[in-house]
């Protein structure tokens, strides 16, 4: 297996996994993916067992969520008053997707960065976005 060592990671890099090429970096990717899906995922053992699936699935996972957020967000004046939700509790939500929708890209970054060097480990050339 290639082994490959970064001298600087990309400020998205998650802070949960060691650098690729290091010891044990991919375990450390492994759990940091498999703890972005749903509890529900962890007995898939086809997930568990290839880390470059579990990247692609964690991705997916992602971009679903964004999508979900941003109808949220977008839909929040036209749909919460109707509820009854008063203008302050619809401006704190409004506040928080932002915030979760920002918080998702971060993530969807570090799941590429974290998948194209699964790729590259496992002797698969990474991808160019």
């Amino acid at each position: 297996m290639p082994q490959m060592v970064l001298t600087s990671l990309s400020p998205d890099w998650p802070c949960q996994v060691k650098a690729p090429g290091t010891h044990d970096w991919e375990r450390t990717a492994t759990r940091w993916l498999r703890d972005l899906l749903p509890a529900r995922y962890a007995g898939y053992s086809t997930l568990t067992r290839h880390h470059v699936l579990l990247a692609r699935h964690a991705q997916l996972q992602l971009q679903h969520e964004m999508r979900a957020i941003r109808v949220a967000l977008e839909t929040s004046r036209v749909e919460l008053p109707a509820l009854g939700v008063v203008d302050a509790v619809i401006e704190n939500t409004i506040r928080m997707y932002a915030v979760e929708l920002e918080q998702l890209g971060r993530l969807a970054r570090g799941v590429r960065l974290v998948g194209d060097a699964l790729l590259v480990s496992s002797g698969v050339p990474g991808r160019r976005r």
